[in-house]
């Protein structure tokens, strides 16, 4: 399945049913009265996060999306069908915006969660509504309103528990394929990876979601190369595991130039954790680890881990630092959220 993370959705909600113009008319009964009935509410469009999603695929082939309309009032004081509401089924973490991609309407991050995105409109009167102790036979009804209809963008942020980062190349994708069951593309170019990969890890009767993110280069922020338009994921990610390539030139510019792009993007992610580690151990001599670990501690000030995906080097003491991480990110959250003591 092809991962998409924005769509383009025209929506409608259904309108009203009018309401009925008629009269009883029975034998033997004279003055029988108005008895219309109302029109039924035309149904609402509604957007649902559920489980077993993780794209946006199924709205590339659909992008029309339109309520029942509300049924007519009839006589005998029968009240119009309501129309059925149309619910558009999207993954957890997907956010509805106006046309103009600014104005953000919802933002689903727990499943079941639902929003009404275009409400129906309301049924018209029947003529028996009108009736009163001066008009007793009123001939009016009103027509149902109309349902609303707007183009809406529908974009989804990856919910993970932390979030691979790094220049292209850097063993983000080898290192995901190598800690859990995911399969993702793995070659020796830049942008193997065109799209985010989600994989599930294992550690210590633990459970923990890894997204890997498409590379960023210099200037992402300004378009260049994939541009910056995947770093919306890891807004959503606890943690960030920032990868830089061992046999690269320079680790500590290389890890750099990712944090630059981190800021230049905002949204937080400069302030989110991050762990830091020197990818590719087992290609690199002694010496050389020697010398990129002291350029990437210089430019980190902190003292990276070393790990190779390939031989395995270092990487259960990664997965045993990034649960620790997305632990204390979780007590973190919870606390902002609880409301302060008054002593």
């Amino acid at each position: 399945m092809k991962f998409l993370d924005e769509a383009k959705v025209y929506i409608q909600s259904g309108a009203g049913g009018n309401g009925c113009v008629s009269f009883r008319r029975e034998k033997f009964i004279e003055f029988g009265g108005p008895n219309g009935g109302d029109g039924g509410k035309g149904g609402d469009v509604v957007v649902e996060a559920v489980d077993g999603l993780n794209t946006l695929i199924d709205y590339r082939y659909q992008q029309h999306f339109k309520a029942q309309r509300g049924g007519n009032g009839m006589g005998k004081d029968r009240h119009g069908a309501n129309g059925k509401d149309i619910v558009l089924k999207v993954p957890v973490g997907t956010q509805v915006y106006e046309e103009d991609d600014e104005t953000l309407l919802a933002d689903l991050t727990r499943v079941g969660e639902r929003a009404v995105i275009a409400e129906g409109g309301n049924g018209g009167f029947g003529n028996a509504h009108f009736k009163s102790s001066t008009n007793r036979a009123p001939r009016k009804a009103n027509p149902g309103e109309p349902g609303e209809e707007r183009t809406i963008r529908l974009r989804l942020k990856l919910i993970a528990d932390a979030g691979l980062i790094g220049l292209p190349n850097a063993g983000k994708s080898t290192f995901l394929a190598a800690v859990s069951a995911a399969k993702p593309k793995i070659a020796d170019y830049p942008f193997t990876t065109l799209h985010p990969q989600l994989g599930v890890v294992d550690i210590d009767d633990r459970e923990f979601v890894l997204a890997d993110l498409p590379g960023l280069i210099e200037g992402a922020h300004e378009g260049i190369g994939l541009g910056d338009r995947f770093l919306g994921h890891t807004e959503r990610c606890r943690v960030l595991l920032h990868l830089v390539d061992g046999t690269g030139e320079d680790a500590g510019r290389d890890y750099r130039v990712i944090r630059a792009e981190l800021e230049a993007y905002g949204q937080g992610l400069e302030d989110k954790p991050e762990i830091v580690a020197l990818s590719k151990a087992d290609a690199m001599t002694p010496e050389q680890i020697k010398a990129q670990t002291a350029k990437l501690r210089k430019a980190a000030k902190r003292t990276p881990l070393v790990i190779s995906s390939a031989s395995r080097q270092g990487i259960t003491e990664m997965l045993r630092a990034l649960i620790k991480a997305i632990d204390e990110a979780a007590t973190d959250a919870r606390a902002s959220k609880e409301p302060a003591r008054l002593f």
